[in-house]
């Protein structure tokens, strides 16, 4: 067994803009940190189940036709497979952790 420690500050970024934390065989954590306010990027169905929790900022989870604003202090869920996109209202932040691991 060993330990992963990474740190924010000088983690790798991801193909999103992500920034890429600890992960594991079975779960990956990711931060998106200070993400701007702008149009939603394209639907998108991921072959991960995504739970994540907002720092900062609001944005809309439009999640299989039904729209969620994410605020400061707010948990969300993007069940594996399902159609999604987020659109950024203020400058945004937050934490999600995939299962499996976001490649």
């Amino acid at each position: 067994m060993s330990v992963s420690n990474v740190n924010a500050n000088n983690a790798p970024e991801g193909n999103q803009g992500e920034k890429q934390l600890a992960a594991g065989h079975h779960v990956a954590l990711r931060l998106w940190e200070d993400e701007q306010p702008g149009e939603p990027k394209p639907l998108s169905n991921r072959p991960y189940e995504t739970v994540g929790y907002v720092l900062k900022g609001r944005a809309e989870l439009h999640l299989e036709g039904k729209v969620t604003v994410l605020e400061p202090g707010t948990s969300y869920l993007v069940p594996q497979g399902a159609s999604h996109t987020y659109k950024i209202l203020e400058t945004f932040s937050a934490v999600e952790a995939t299962s499996p691991p976001a490649k």
